[in-house]
């Protein structure tokens, strides 16, 4: 079969064999697959530091029908997220970025908008935006994509209006408090006015109206939430940058 050719995003790499890698990406036009790059652990590899996480690359690889992982041939770098993981926090959003992508799409499931979401956010990191704001609309726009946002203006079991109680679950949605079980949190008017803006306005003029708003970390949290619930697997990324900002708070 002819080598196919296109965009993509290195979510993770893992080393293979003595000098391999096994690369998951996501293509712009074929969703994501993961692939063996022969020879890239080498030192005189041809692929250099095109498959590190998150570079934006082209990329050029062969697949057959009996075979799960394609073989790639050839990677043109085209943006290079390195320089942006400079920290603990920034690695693990970018970590948390590919996790999420992996768990929302299934393999060679076509998602243009999922990749231009995915890209955008990895800009706005590198740009040095905030990562609770960037992760939150991320995971916004991810649940949105997926067909899984719950109103937000109504109660998603008994179709009242909110009032000022309202609650959450990633399973059952926005709660009023009659509705409400033992355990499910709350959460503030200001978040969920935080989330319709997120439904109407780009990233980057979110990033100068509410970056470093308290608001916005929950609905981070609120949205992870609903994607761990549908995808049925806890993100561990996610675990390790609560941690992180719970103890550095």
């Amino acid at each position: 079969m002819p080598a196919r050719e296109s965009e993509a995003i290195i979510l993770r790499s893992f080393p293979l064999g003595e000098g391999d890698r096994l690369i998951s990406f996501f293509s712009r036009t074929e969703g994501r697959l993961r692939g063996v790059a022969s020879g890239a652990r080498k030192p005189k590899s041809r692929f250099g530091s095109t498959l590190e996480m998150f570079s934006y690359v082209r990329i050029w690889y062969f697949e057959r029908e009996t075979r799960d992982l394609v073989r790639i041939n050839q990677c043109d770098l085209i943006e290079s997220f390195m320089d942006a993981q400079r920290d603990y926090v920034s690695t693990l959003a970018f970590a948390l970025l590919s996790e999420a992508t992996e768990g929302v799409l299934g393999e060679r499931e076509a998602a243009e908008a999922n990749f231009r979401l995915l890209l955008v956010a990895a800009r706005a990191l590198k740009s040095g935006a905030s990562s609770v704001l960037v992760l939150a609309y991320f995971a916004f726009w991810s649940v949105r994509l997926g067909g899984w946002m719950p109103r937000l203006d109504r109660c998603s079991l008994c179709n009242t209006e909110l009032g000022e109680a309202a609650y959450v679950s990633g399973e059952r949605g926005v709660i009023c408090g009659n509705c409400r079980l033992p355990g499910e949190r709350a959460i503030s008017q200001q978040a969920l006015a935080v989330m319709r803006r997120m439904a109407t306005e780009k990233l980057e003029s979110l990033m100068t109206a509410i970056a470093g708003d308290r608001n916005v970390s929950e609905v981070m949290d609120f949205m992870f939430d609903v994607i761990e619930f549908h995808i049925e697997k806890r993100l561990q990324s996610r675990r390790l940058l609560e941690e992180h900002l719970e103890h550095h708070l």
